[in-house]
């Protein structure tokens, strides 16, 4: 994995940590947020990981994440489209809009819980398959020296 594949990585799990306490204390529509959050900076390892860009915008992060992952087959689907389904927490939690500009305690455990499930998975799909590690002797791919 690069070195800012991992921070991005190491940053989802900073804010899912933070999750866990803003849900504890009733910060509700905060805790969610930081579920979306956790999942945008996964989503930003996985990006770079592939392209070594990132992206300014939360929109062109999601429609590159759903590009580069369409054809992963070891993608789960369902968690693929948590990214862009709880963008809605952000905007609640930042703006206080929507269609109800309020989360529920349970809207937020269970944005969390599956952020926690959106970061594992991902995680172990951010480095690329075709990156596979060199071995120390500085031979090829397989380790075998040329």
């Amino acid at each position: 994995m690069k070195p800012e594949s991992a921070r991005f990585v190491e940053q989802a799990n900073i804010v899912l940590a933070r999750a866990d306490v803003m849900l504890n204390v009733s910060l509700n529509e905060d805790a969610a947020r930081e579920a979306y959050l956790a999942s945008f900076h996964v989503a930003q390892a996985y990006i770079f990981e592939r392209t070594d860009k990132t992206f300014k915008t939360h929109h062109g992060a999601q429609r590159e994440f759903f590009r580069l992952t369409k054809d992963d087959a070891r993608t789960d689907q369902d968690l693929r489209r948590f990214l862009s389904q709880s963008y809605e927490f952000k905007s609640i939690a930042d703006y206080f809009s929507g269609p109800n500009p309020v989360t529920l305690p349970e809207d937020a455990a269970e944005a969390i819980a599956t952020a926690k499930r959106f970061v594992a998975h991902f995680t172990e799909l951010v480095p690329a398959p075709d990156a596979a590690p060199r071995s120390p002797s500085g031979g090829g791919r397989l380790g075998i020296g040329a």
